[in-house]
């Protein structure tokens, strides 16, 4: 065991000494306002934004303030240990970057940017079809540094292929299938703003990379946006599958499935007798659903019914180190962090990924040796308190 990512918090201080500060907030809680000072209104609207009134964001995160950690002494918790593996994927920490897409809006490095800075912390990154930019690029950006491909299915199956194809040829090891975005929500912040970067040729550089969704247009994206745009549209939303569909996925992609948006046990259960390898508690980060149940609140008794046949992960409202050892107390395998990278990368590009993740890390394994725990194996339910 080693001390591990806490170390930097002393490099922190020690910068002091120079008069260095860090380039922006070690909060993670305070990125939200800290990177609204500095983007455009449209793109912090897409980021920051839920649907309807918030509700369900505003859950999120109070779901978090409903557990407090408990501290115990004297556990012999100077050395300790963050390293796991999920789905065959080893990771320095239980935390995964989750799939954010149109990042060219935040940066214009976007996910490149984003996949160097993973890679040089070892921190997997989960690519998002949205992205800004084609499979392979980011793959390159990415280099040795573990990746998986998140899919929202498209409605021509070739097309689909064609994808899955060439995120296995380059690299991406494991499948994250998001299932509550088969339509937008609704989403005032964008709508005030009449505000859709796909419509602007943006977040589809997967499918205007594709062999196949090229060969369908009469034009290329670059000589004609407005018709791929309209070729792109009915492709990417407006079809809700349904579970005798997922043997498709199977037989086109040979790596680990995880199921991204489970929020209700049945479904869970489904996902398991549907032969998935993992599964993603998640509410969209309250982006598509006014009102719905926290995805905190959902995990324990998800992690009670399915925890020991099928791997958990979580997103949802994670912010800081510390919401991610009560996630994980409450029975996920690993967290998906997801906007506070996203105004990092606003800030400061690559730079400020890095910051936001090894401040991230640095808080985790803090938190995880004061709260006198040694290892991942440490936690559990016995960890918190309800409030």
């Amino acid at each position: 065991m080693t001390a591990g990512h806490g170390s930097y918090q002393s490099e922190i201080y020690a910068a002091g000494l120079a008069d260095q500060v860090p380039p922006f907030t070690t909060n993670g809680a305070d990125l939200e306002s800290s990177a609204r000072e500095i983007m455009p209104k449209e793109a912090f609207g897409y980021v920051a934004g839920a649907a309807g009134a918030g509700k369900t964001a505003e859950a999120n995160r109070a779901a978090f303030d409903n557990w407090r950690i408990v501290p115990r002494m004297l556990r012999d918790a100077t050395a300790r240990q963050t390293a796991t593996e999920v789905l065959g994927t080893m990771m320095p920490a239980p935390v995964l970057l989750a799939p954010i897409g149109v990042q060219s809006i935040l940066h214009p490095e976007g996910e490149l940017a984003t996949a160097r800075a993973a890679a040089d912390l070892g921190v997997p990154m989960v690519m998002s079809t949205a992205s800004s930019y084609s499979i392979e690029d980011v793959a390159e950006a990415n280099g040795d540094g573990s990746r998986w491909f998140q899919l929202y299915w498209p409605n021509d199956p070739d097309v689909c292929v064609s994808i899955l194809q060439r995120a296995e040829k380059a690299d991406f090891t494991t499948l994250v299938v998001t299932l509550d975005t088969w339509q937008l929500g609704w989403r005032p912040s964008d709508l005030d703003s009449a505000y859709l970067p796909f419509l602007r040729g943006i977040g589809t550089e997967v499918y205007f990379s594709d062999p196949v969704f090229r060969a369908g247009l009469s034009a290329s994206p670059e000589e004609d946006l407005g018709s791929a745009v309209a070729r792109w549209l009915p492709m990417f939303t407006g079809t809700d599958r349904n579970w005798e569909n997922l043997p498709f996925l199977r037989e086109h992609w040979g790596g680990p499935i995880v199921l991204k948006g489970i929020q209700h046990i049945d479904d869970a259960r489904r996902a398991v007798e549907a032969g998935m390898d993992g599964i993603v508690v998640s509410n969209h980060g309250g982006r598509q659903v006014d009102g719905a149940i926290a995805s905190l609140d959902a995990l324990p008794d998800i992690a009670e019914a399915v925890g020991d046949r099928i791997e958990i992960l979580f997103d949802s409202g994670i912010r800081t180190g510390a919401d991610a050892i009560k996630a994980l107390s409450l029975g996920a395998r690993a967290v998906l962090l997801g906007r506070p990278y996203a105004y990092g990368l606003a800030h400061a590009g690559q730079a400020g990924v890095r910051h936001v993740l090894r401040g991230f890390l640095a808080e985790l394994d803090l938190t995880l040796s004061l709260s006198g725990n040694r290892e991942l194996a440490d936690l559990g339910r016995h960890t918190l308190s309800r409030a």
